[in-house]
């Protein structure tokens, strides 16, 4: 291998090393140290540094001084919106397609730390209907969408978000809550049958883009009709969701 060929290679670890680090930043918002960065991603501490220097004077990573000062920067967060946007525009003709042919609204949602941040909707042609605000924040044990992204994500970060949950409103048993996402983990959706909001139920779906966002199609439906709708809304949903992928 001639000098040039070397210097590829070692510019393809850097890239791929900062990946991690960046992936890694991207699944822990609280913030991370030097140390902490290097143990879970397997490089030297004087590594990290270097790369987190390197990305830090680029805006990709912020700085601060404390224990955990390490976090995603402006750079990451304004090409997060411009994917978000991107996704919206792929997943709205998904979700169009199934409210025509249900009538029943459809939501999106994306993981935004750990809860979903309602994002888009297409309103459903029933009179009576559920119809949330874009920007509300849905938790994550118990909606449809929530156990969908939960079960999108490594099992060590599920159950650390499910336990955070259930400190401040443990509604269910923890065995449950697992049970239920690796169902979906398993290709089951997700629902949600008056556990959020007495009187709504919900089918979901969730996937996750290149960028490791994770996003969540549901159909929320009022109790009093979801018993008999609810096996005819899996079946669209399940159909029109293979389309997206995983």
């Amino acid at each position: 291998m001639d000098g040039q060929d070397n210097q590829r290679n070692q510019g393809i670890q850097v890239i791929s090393r900062a990946a991690d680090i960046l992936r890694l930043l991207g699944q822990d918002t609280g913030g991370l140290s030097l140390g902490q960065i290097a143990t879970r991603v397997g490089l030297p501490r004087s590594t990290v540094q270097r790369i987190v220097s390197a990305l830090a004077v680029e805006g990709f990573i912020s700085t601060e001084r404390g224990a955990s000062g390490i976090r995603l920067g402006p750079e990451i967060q304004s090409l997060g919106q411009a994917a978000s946007s991107d996704m919206r525009d792929r997943l709205r003709p998904i979700m169009q397609a199934i409210a025509d042919e249900t009538g029943e609204t459809v939501d999106l949602a994306i993981l935004e730390g750990s809860a979903m941040l309602f994002i888009d909707q297409i309103v459903g042609s029933q009179r009576l209907r559920t119809v949330s605000s874009i920007g509300e924040r849905f938790p994550l044990t118990t909606t449809a969408n929530g156990k969908a992204a939960l079960a999108r994500m490594e099992a060590t970060q599920a159950t650390k978000l499910i336990l955070a949950e259930l400190e401040g409103d443990p509604a269910k048993p923890l065995a449950t809550i697992l049970s239920e996402v690796e169902d979906i983990r398993q290709g089951a959706l997700a629902h949600d049958e008056n556990e959020h909001t007495e009187g709504v139920c919900a089918i979901g779906y969730a996937l996750r883009d290149v960028g490791g966002d994770i996003y969540a199609v549901s159909i929320p439906v009022p109790s009093t009709r979801y018993p008999r709708v609810k096996d005819r809304l899996a079946e669209v949903m399940a159909r029109h969701t293979t389309s997206i992928g995983p």
